[in-house]
């Protein structure tokens, strides 16, 4: 049987494992030049600094998931540096590109572990050099050992911007500051069903209290108004406002931002999975049973790239769509594994939802961008050019959902399909509408989900 994983995060990992057990000798594909996913990702050969400096709190997590991923390398057809750029009509042929060629890659099924990435919020200056995003700022400090400025200042709700912030007081950056668009209260109200995971609440409350002792400036209830900066030399200021209504200034040359994470649900799309709009993460999501299998036959789903859910549920995840794909071809599976796993899932969710009340996405912050916002930074659309899509008397007609406003103004036609811009396109088309993100849509997938050399044409393609 030739199975394949897409991803070495920490679903990844633990599906393959699960698959090695059972016998089999899987077909691994990470984009990476090696595994961990973003949240463990390796530095480069020669990097000096150890994993509790790499990954503070999360060092043993981090060295438990690197020496399985070695463990597992030999056994399997281990293939990094590998892109999956599409999934053909059959849903069990992977498109793939490595060094340069493309090839097909059958297979009798797949388990997707594709992740998630940063959900961003554009704002007026947010295409200035020094703006990252929390995640791209987190892989400056891991991949390459740098902070992305001199002197950072944070911007975002949820759990990363304050793990980053932290990371980055460890490694000794100077931080501006770290400023929370959620209020104090918001967080509060949601208390009630963090203790459904206490080790993560308190690491989170541990990595507050020690910016705020370090003398950090942390403020919450936040709203952004601007990123200040000129020409070639960049962020020089974030112009914002307090939660008493007072605007400030911030002096700082590079800015991390986000507001949670996103699926990466591409490649599911590709294949045919049902996508819904998740009403509590605020994001759309395949749709997938608590194991992990979908309505389209082979393939899998697990990790953020599923819904998210974090790193350890996505460990837990992994290894639940491996069992489910090892029974439904008819291979024993550990019925108490996934007993114990699934009972682990239902308090996670319980948790994840009460952290979802605790940092909402700002819809109201993306909907209310100024109208000369640059919103798809890939073709320069402006919020007010997809306002103005959205007019009945325009010469087109008013464009009723995203994929529509995506024709009459190229939103989500560059380099990253939409990936970056499309979810604040959304809000800002609802809102000019009168009606809710989810009606809007999404713009669906298209391949290649990523960009590919002239010379790795799909006309070029090998046979694997």
């Amino acid at each position: 049987m030739r199975v394949a994983v897409v991803g070495a995060g920490p679903a990844g990992v633990r599906a393959v494992e699960q698959l090695v057990r059972a016998g089999l000798r899987p077909l691994w594909l990470d984009e990476a030049p090696d595994g961990g996913g973003r949240i463990y990702q390796r530095p480069p050969a020669g990097f000096t600094r150890g994993a509790r400096a790499l990954y503070g709190l999360e060092a043993a997590k981090a060295t438990a998931l690197h020496a399985t991923l070695d463990a597992l390398k030999p056994v399997t057809d281990w293939r990094p540096g590998t892109l999956v750029w599409d999934i053909g009509a059959d849903p069990r042929q992977l498109h793939t590109l490595r060094e340069g060629r493309a090839a097909a890659q059958d297979v009798d099924a797949a388990i997707l572990c594709t992740g998630a990435m940063d959900r961003v919020v554009p704002l007026p200056g947010w295409t200035l050099p020094g703006v990252t995003t929390l995640g791209g700022a987190q892989i400056a400090l891991k991949a390459q050992g740098c902070a992305i400025g001199r002197c950072v200042a944070f911007l975002g709700s949820g759990p990363l911007l304050w793990l980053v912030a932290y990371q980055y007081m460890k490694a000794g950056a100077t931080i501006a500051a770290v400023l929370d668009t959620t209020p104090f209260a918001t967080k509060a109200q949601a208390l009630a069903g963090l203790p459904h995971d206490p080790a993560t609440l308190a690491k989170g409350l541990y990595y507050v209290a020690r910016l705020r002792a370090a003398g950090i400036l942390v403020a919450e209830g936040v709203t952004p108004l601007a990123i200040e900066g000129e020409g070639e030399r960049g962020v020089t200021a974030l112009h914002w406002r307090d939660a008493a209504g007072r605007e400030r200034w911030l002096d700082c040359d590079a800015l991390g931002l986000g507001w949670g994470v996103r699926p990466e649900l591409q490649l599911a799309d590709l294949a045919g999975v049902p996508i819904r709009f998740d009403p509590v993460q605020h994001n759309w999501v395949p749709e997938r049973d608590a194991m992990g299998r979908t309505s389209v036959r082979g393939i899998y789903l697990a990790g953020d790239g599923a819904g998210i859910g974090g790193a350890d549920v996505a460990e837990m995840a992994g290894a639940c769509a491996a069992q489910a794909l090892l029974a439904d071809a008819g291979l024993p599976a550990d019925a108490a594994l996934v007993r114990r796993l699934q009972a682990r899932l239902r308090r996670q969710a319980r948790f994840r939802a009460a952290l979802e009340r605790a940092f909402p996405f700002p819809a109201q912050l993306a909907a209310s961008m100024p109208d000369e916002t640059i919103l798809c930074r890939c073709e320069r659309v402006t919020a007010g050019e997809l306002r103005a899509a959205a007019e009945p008397e325009g010469p087109q007609g008013a464009a009723p959902e995203v994929n529509r406003a995506k024709a009459f103004t190229r939103i989500g036609m560059g380099r990253c399909q939409g990936r970056v811009c499309g979810m604040a396109a959304a809000e800002v088309l609802a809102a000019r509408l009168g009606c809710g993100v989810a009606e809007i849509g999404r713009l669906r997938g298209q391949a290649p989900v990523k960009p590919l050399p002239f010379i790795a044409a799909p006309e070029a393609e090998e046979a694997a």
